[in-house]
């Protein structure tokens, strides 16, 4: 008997231990871990002042920020982060988790820098960084995503001394100034206008300003106490120079207003004239529209007409700058700005299209994707803030399998892949618009459908409704392609290759939104105030994006929630 159920065990044992040698080929979920937010104490603007929001980039996971001069950068408080995950695979099961693992080394107490989250109950947290050098964050969740984060301190430093040649050379690091002066200055008895050296809240002792002279014969030197305690040894030197400074001047056009900055020698008076260009009287820019350093000048034009061209000269003393010529852009509109213009589908009668039969398409929406399966979920209604023509009536639905927002956008739609969207953002524009402004009425309904369960959270909170412009500049290699079409960006929403938009992209030239979670019942007026980041950019394209449910790209809101839209115009200030 023995015998027996030894012969009948061998064989059972060898076919378990045959199951072990079958190759593991179950798919790890790859789970990217993101920074989404990022604020530390004292952040600011590029100049400097007010508040300022960190640019974050998700492609290379860099984020950069800005702080005053009254924080010690070497000590800084970091205030809040917020992570995120974005789910690569998500057919795969996993556990949303994402440890924040702080570069040690930069860490004034590592073992008190929070892991999970800044809102950890009973935490004795201690966030304060060395932010002096870039600083690595590691995000883990089943892989480490390694995140940079630069902090730059605005010291506003600025020296002015009578016959000064050149802006002074002022160097943080190795606490040393040298001025460039005319030949006939006498280094014993120079006059200083401005003396900031510890930026707008430090102080500098003594302080050569409160004298009629100073003497710079030798190299002097100067205690600076900082806005944020520290205090500075600094040495000073005036030098002779044979160097003239000419008055230089360029002008960036915008739609109504240019901008016209240049060099001017230290010291002199300032003129600024400007006329069309086939006019007969000049115009003097105000002094209350032009900045001034001791060397430099920026001054805004207003009031200028689109698509004319200017004649502008500047004058400084003796030194003057020729007639130069600038052409400001066309002031453009959106099309069909009050979506009156609608057609159907000549092989769909399901599929609506939000332009005129046989028009040029303008706007797009996501109705090519909810038609495979259910009717438009973007479509007209006789319901507008005039009272006459039509309006977008976009709704959020689940439609079979998927919960699809509704949505309208400037752009193109170009595929449908499996159960997602492949859409095309953006349309050729040229201008300067300062603001968007619309008509809006919403009602949110209760997130009830999650598309992923990075997103769970939210189940059980009000839907949102997201209105966005955008401009951008895209260059020659800057173009996102499908099929040999080009756009600003290539929307995907497939999970395993989402791509989506960020304001954080380079290139965006200016940016602005609503977002709304409350019901908007009766007609409503709003308008979106851009904000441009520099003033170097001419916009090429233009974005706008309207969603009845602002996670809609990620398959998640309220089924029932409804964004109506009407009468579009931008605004030129």
């Amino acid at each position: 008997m023995m015998k027996i159920l030894h012969k009948l065990i061998l064989p059972v044992v060898a076919i378990c231990m045959g199951a072990c040698d079958i190759p593991n080929d179950i798919p790890y979920p790859i789970v990217e871990g993101r920074i989404t937010a990022f604020e530390v104490e004292g952040q600011c603007g590029a100049s400097g002042k007010g508040e300022g929001s960190a640019t974050i980039d998700k492609d290379t996971r860099t984020v950069s920020l800005y702080v005053c001069d009254t924080v010690n950068i070497k000590r800084l408080k970091v205030n809040r982060i917020e992570l995120r995950s974005e789910t690569k695979n998500p057919d795969v099961n996993y556990q949303e988790d994402i440890a924040l693992m702080p570069d040690s080394s930069a860490c004034l107490n590592f073992a008190r820098f929070p892991r999970r989250g800044f809102n950890e109950p009973g935490y004795q947290k201690d966030t304060r960084m060395d932010f002096s050098q870039d600083v690595k964050f590691t995000l883990t969740t089943y892989q480490d995503y390694e995140w940079t984060v630069s902090v730059k301190q605005v010291v506003s430093r600025e020296v002015d001394v009578e016959n000064q040649v050149g802006n002074a050379v002022i160097d943080p690091i190795t606490h040393n100034v040298v001025i460039y002066v005319k030949k006939e200055q006498n280094l014993r008895k120079v006059k200083v206008n401005r003396f900031s050296l510890g930026g707008v809240n430090g102080k500098v002792t003594p302080d050569p300003t409160e004298h009629e002279t100073w003497n710079f014969f030798d190299i002097q030197k100067f205690q600076v106490d900082t806005g944020w305690g520290e205090t500075q040894l600094w040495h000073v030197m005036v030098c002779h120079t044979d160097d003239v400074i000419e008055t230089t001047a360029q002008a960036f056009a915008r739609t109504v207003n240019a901008i016209v900055s240049g060099e001017k020698p230290n010291g002199a008076t300032l003129q600024i004239e400007y006329k069309k260009e086939n006019g007969q009287t000049w115009q003097t820019v105000p002094q209350e529209h032009i900045q001034q350093t001791a060397t430099t000048y920026t001054a805004d034009i207003k009031g200028l007409q689109p698509a004319t061209t200017y004649h502008y000269r500047v004058t400084a003393g003796k030194s003057a700058v020729e007639t130069q010529t600038f052409t400001t852009t066309e002031l453009l509109q959106l099309e069909n700005t009050s979506f009156d213009d609608w057609c159907t589908d000549a092989n769909n009668p399901k599929l609506l299209y939000p332009w005129a039969e046989g028009a040029t398409p303008y706007w797009e929406t996501g109705n090519k994707g909810a038609t495979t399966v259910g009717n438009s979920n973007s479509i007209p209604t006789d319901d507008t803030s005039t009272g006459s023509g039509k309006a977008a009536y976009l709704e959020s639905k689940y439609i079979v399998i998927k919960f699809a927002a509704g949505n309208i956008f400037t752009g193109s739609y170009l595929r449908t892949d499996g159960t997602n969207g492949i859409l095309g953002f953006g349309r050729p524009f040229k201008a300067f618009p300062s603001k968007l402004t619309f008509d809006y009425k919403y009602n949110s309904e209760t997130i009830n459908k999650v598309g992923e369960e990075a997103l769970r959270y939210m189940e059980g909170r009000p839907d949102s409704c997201q209105i966005y412009v955008t401009l951008w500049h895209i260059g020659e290699n800057d173009y996102e392609e499908y099929n040999g079409e080009k756009f600003p960006l290539i929307i995907r929403t497939r999970p395993s290759e989402r791509h989506l938009f960020s304001p954080n992209d380079r290139r965006v030239v200016a940016y602005a939104q609503l977002t709304q979670g409350a019901d908007v019942s009766q007609w409503t007026s709003h308008t979106l105030e851009l904000k441009y980041k520099d003033n170097k950019r001419i916009p090429t394209h233009i974005q706008v994006v309207a969603s009845s449910s602002k996670y809609g790209d990620y398959f998640t809101g309220g089924v029932g929630s409804t964004l109506v839209l009407d009468n579009l115009k931008l605004h030129y200030e």
